[in-house]
């Protein structure tokens, strides 16, 4: 047979498709080599599994600086959220200092990174470690030259060290110690414990709430679960101080949690509290507001089983009473307990409260009272900030103006309904299409 050439052609057909196979080849590997940023969470990640706490902070430190940065700094809020205390470790530096008033402070506070230009050049970065949402502590280093690729990478460093602190704190006390400012006493250790993470925040609805005295508390909790679309809250004041109190105010938050995880309405958890409180501790009792808000519609349902009327703070600035019946404390019950209900507006917080806040007598012997608790409020919801930081400088301002003492436990839980939820715009964007960039080398 003649030759036509096809065999050339095909020959010259496949060295071309075996020089575009490997360019395809070369081209999928570089763009599968890790960035920088890969590598340095990577090998945090590849570490972490098996590192023991102590080691945590200096192995942050040793991957920052495998980017270039130095003086590495780890700080964790202390109990009454006044003090940032260090890690310390190898590669790690650090004093402890106060959030009021001093950089990493200012990160802690807003929640966002601050950044301090140097006097030599080069700049500090500051940034709030985040788990979810709720405040851990603040990371810093300081680099020659810093860029938006910088910027990203910290942030999500910092993103990871809080989860490793957090994670690893379920077997350990090493991170408590650092956060343990002063002596705390067993009540108090007892219902931290017990406690939520202090802060919730999410694009429907946001949340924080605090104990004071932080490290003498007895008998007051708080609690709260967000499931689907229905926040589920509660407020709670066991009768007495110390350690009796702080256990039954224990079983009294674990008969709610029972309750809620059973689905059970609220008249429901009301009678199981009863139920369980008059069994386990005869002739004693502890005031309690159990709640629910409908985040697609702002709806807010509670039952006030003996505390003071909570205040909604209006977007446009108002603060009102949640009248409503009262129901008697748990324990002390026997009677069908009354539901109420409100509706919110997006923007609106809603303040409960524990008597301790508002009964507390003053240097001149007068009640600290309600409308000095209103004048606060107000004053908060003017200066514009988050949830979280309300409730801080309002239980701090609070005790200030109580002269520092308080004879009773001082409890606040904030919530703020910010809308109906976007969960198909929030999918699309958790999924891809936020510009959130990628962090490269």
């Amino acid at each position: 047979m003649e030759d036509d050439g096809r065999d050339d052609l095909a020959g010259a057909v496949g060295a071309v498709g075996d020089r575009a196979g490997v360019g395809f080849v070369d081209e999928r590997r570089r763009s599968r080599e890790e960035s920088l940023g890969e590598r340095v969470l990577g090998s945090l990640l590849d570490r972490a599994h098996l590192m023991p706490a102590r080691l945590v902070g200096p192995l942050v430190a040793q991957e920052v600086a495998s980017v270039g940065g130095r003086d590495v700094s780890i700080w964790l809020q202390d109990y009454d959220q006044r003090t940032l205390n260090p890690l310390t470790g190898e590669g790690l530096v650090g004093e402890s200092c106060p959030i009021a008033g001093s950089w990493a402070g200012r990160a802690f506070r807003q929640d966002a990174r601050i950044e301090q230009e140097l006097p030599e050049g080069s700049t500090r970065l500051y940034l709030p470690m985040l788990d979810g949402s709720d405040r851990v502590g603040v990371l810093a280093f300081t680099l020659l030259e810093v860029d938006d690729n910088d910027r990203r990478l910290a942030q999500r460093l910092a993103g990871l060290t809080a989860d490793l602190i957090v994670t690893k704190s379920l077997y350990t006390t090493t991170f408590d110690r650092v956060r343990t400012a002063a002596p705390i006493s067993l009540s108090a250790h007892l219902q931290w414990q017990t406690l939520p993470p202090l802060v919730m925040n999410t694009p429907d609805v946001a949340l924080a709430g605090i104990l004071e005295p932080a490290y003498n508390v007895g008998g007051d909790s708080f609690d709260y679960a967000l499931d689907g679309h229905v926040l589920h809250l509660a407020v709670f004041d066991a009768m007495g101080h110390g350690l009796e109190a702080a256990t039954m105010a224990t079983v009294v938050v674990a008969t709610y949690r029972h309750g809620r995880r059973s689905d059970a309405s609220l008249p429901d958890l009301y009678v199981q509290m009863d139920d369980v409180l008059s069994a386990t501790y005869p002739g004693r009792f502890a005031t309690a507001q159990v709640g629910r808000l409908d985040t697609e519609t702002g709806v807010l349902s509670w039952v006030n089983a003996g505390h003071p009327a909570a205040l909604v703070v209006r977007s446009g600035g108002s603060v009102e009473e949640l009248v409503g019946p009262i129901t008697r404390p748990v324990g002390l019950g026997g009677v069908a307990p009354q539901v109420s209900t409100v509706q919110l507006e997006p923007g609106d917080r809603v303040l409960f409260f524990t008597d301790g806040v508002v009964e507390e007598r003053l240097a001149d012997g007068a009640q600290f009272g309600e409308e000095r608790l209103r004048e606060f409020v107000e004053q908060a919801n003017t200066d514009d900030v988050s949830v979280a930081e309300t409730v801080r400088l309002l239980s701090h301002a609070l005790m200030e103006a109580r002269g520092g003492q308080t004879s009773d436990d001082a409890s606040l839980l904030l919530v703020e309904w910010r809308g109906p939820p976007r969960d198909d715009e929030l999918a699309r964007g958790f999924l891809g299409g936020l510009p959130v960039g990628d962090i490269e080398g």
